[in-house]
């Protein structure tokens, strides 16, 4: 079959599971199934959970994963939702590639495109609201919020108004005319003028920030017994969630830091934080995948 999806540091994500020989995988973020097949066929002990909100992606990696049917079940839903209400025990090891898979990307009709004549990004489709809900009907200080928030763009007010004006006129409804509306507002740069906007609209719709916080509160109530977890982020905004969470769970201490002394048994750890630094690609994986170079990796074992 015809793979449309290079997965992003697969080496290290396969390193970073190089002790999973039991249990259960859970894939929280499914897609195409790269990382997902690649981890089956290394580890032919173990049983794989994929999740994923996007029918297309389920369909695809169904098939592609054939050859594992025996121990690989799959599950259509928001990860925030479904790994929580999993009842397969132990699971061992969690993964989650929070990025916009290629196809996503590539599939001009799903709006996710600068060039594409519809403005969607939904991830399932099964949603109602779209792109083109948010950058038609929201206010101007919604909109600034999110391009400021989610997008970190400096000339946040100038593009909301931009916008704002433009649909005064007709109604914004291809992810093209609204690049080029970023276009005259956002000028210089290394990256396409309309990409921290298209970032902040698609974080909105997806509730992206939202999955990733609901899917560490998981991870935090449950504290699976030895299990490692390796997420991978694509932008500033993901990472902080993620590092911070991990420096949280690694604390022994959790008294009030006023407190004159230590009354807590310092040994409230969950675990430790396997990378000091987070894995990047390496310039051959950026060259062959040049979406792989602002992918980042923080890899957390739990305590047995």
């Amino acid at each position: 079959m015809n793979i449309p999806h290079i997965p992003v540091l697969l080496n290290e994500v396969l390193t970073s599971f190089k002790e999973l020989d039991q249990g259960y995988f859970v894939d929280c973020t499914l897609g195409y199934g790269g990382h997902s097949s690649a981890i089956l066929e290394a580890h032919p002990n173990i049983h794989h959970i994929g999740i994923d909100r996007d029918n297309e992606a389920l369909a695809f990696s169904k098939e592609r994963l054939k050859a594992f049917e025996n121990r690989s079940t799959l599950y259509k839903g928001k990860f925030s939702k479904v790994f929580p209400s999993l009842q397969e025990s132990p699971i061992k090891g969690i993964l989650a590639d929070f990025g916009v898979s290629s196809l996503q990307l590539d599939k001009i009709e799903r709006g996710f495109s600068f060039e594409s004549d519809n403005l969607d990004m939904r991830m399932d489709q099964e949603e109602s609201q779209t792109a083109e809900d948010i950058v038609n009907d929201y206010s101007q200080e919604k909109l600034e919020y999110i391009f400021h928030h989610y997008g970190e763009i400096r000339p946040y007010r100038h593009l909301a108004s931009a916008i704002i004006e433009a649909r005064s006129k007709a109604p914004i409804t291809s992810a093209k005319e609204l690049s080029q509306i970023a276009s005259k507002v956002i000028k210089g740069g290394k990256i396409h003028p309309a990409t921290l906007m298209f970032q902040a609209i698609r974080i909105e719709l997806n509730r992206e920030l939202e999955e990733i916080e609901k899917l560490l509160d998981a991870l935090e109530a449950k504290k699976h017994s030895g299990a490692t977890v390796a997420l991978i982020t694509f932008h500033s905004l993901e990472d902080r969630l993620v590092k911070n969470r991990f420096k949280k769970w690694m604390k022994k201490c959790i008294c009030d830091p006023h407190a004159i002394q230590c009354t807590c048994s310092r040994d409230n750890d969950l675990g430790k934080t396997i990378t000091k630094k987070p894995l990047i690609a390496t310039a051959k994986e950026i060259k062959q995948n040049p979406r792989s170079r602002s992918a980042k990796l923080r890899v957390f074992r739990f305590k047995d």
